[in-house]
């Protein structure tokens, strides 16, 4: 899974205004930054094995320290407790959104991959495996993107004409490069499939920093009571 991740970091931000977007958009991604970064170092392995599944050439099959059960639960709470260390004026509960959004990149994942998810070092391995139903995958994907852009948009307002329309065209762009990660030219080699996930999350993350300065969290009905003047 791919865009589909950024749907819980958007339904995150609806929940929680104060956590910044591009915080909650390397967080759903975080097992898969550490994956990238792995495979570079050659700490986990990946081969590009075209028609493995219907979707995806990727042969995931040495990730244990990412990818396990166990793991995705130790990066989720290490990731809250590192943001609760840097922002505790936002409290445990932002902390804790945060914990919960690292760890569903992991329950996405399961819906997704061939049985390639270990639950404990690299044993144990599962996944529903609905990269072999490419028209489901997809709309799955896009569901829960723009299902958690939907959120977003109803919890904030634009500053700007670029505020209103800026979100929407990132959409429509991740939605364009997930038709390609699925029906276009497998990767080159799996240090070209790292390297081209590491770019686009980091990317998709700075663009989350600079769109987020276009829209504010809208007031609450209460907000608006205790802010105007009484008469």
């Amino acid at each position: 899974m791919f865009i589909g991740h950024y749907g819980p970091a958007f339904a995150a931000k609806a929940v929680r205004k104060s956590i910044p977007l591009w915080v909650l958009f390397l967080a759903v991604q975080v097992l898969d930054v550490f994956w990238s970064i792995f495979v570079l170092l050659g700490i986990e392995k990946v081969r590009i094995v075209p028609g493995i599944t219907a979707t995806n050439p990727l042969d995931l099959y040495y990730m244990p320290y990412t990818h396990s059960l166990v793991a995705a639960v130790l990066w989720a709470i290490a990731a809250g407790l590192i943001y609760w260390l840097f922002r505790r004026a936002d409290g445990l509960s932002a902390a804790a959104l945060v914990c919960g959004a690292v760890f569903s990149h992991w329950v996405l994942d399961l819906l997704v991959h061939r049985p390639d998810l270990p639950l404990f070092g690299n044993t144990l391995k599962v996944g529903l495996g609905l990269w072999n139903y490419p028209a489901l995958a997809f709309a799955l994907e896009v569901g829960l993107l723009f299902g958690g852009m939907y959120l977003y948009f109803e919890a904030t307002k634009t500053r700007t004409r670029s505020g209103r329309y800026g979100m929407v065209v990132l959409g429509l762009v991740m939605v364009v490069i997930q038709a390609v990660v699925f029906f276009g030219a497998p990767p080159t080699s799996n240090r070209a499939a790292a390297i081209t996930a590491l770019t686009l999350y980091i990317v998709l993350a700075a663009v989350a920093y600079w769109r987020e300065e276009k829209r504010a969290p809208r007031k609450t009905l209460q907000e608006d009571l205790a802010w105007k003047p009484a008469n």
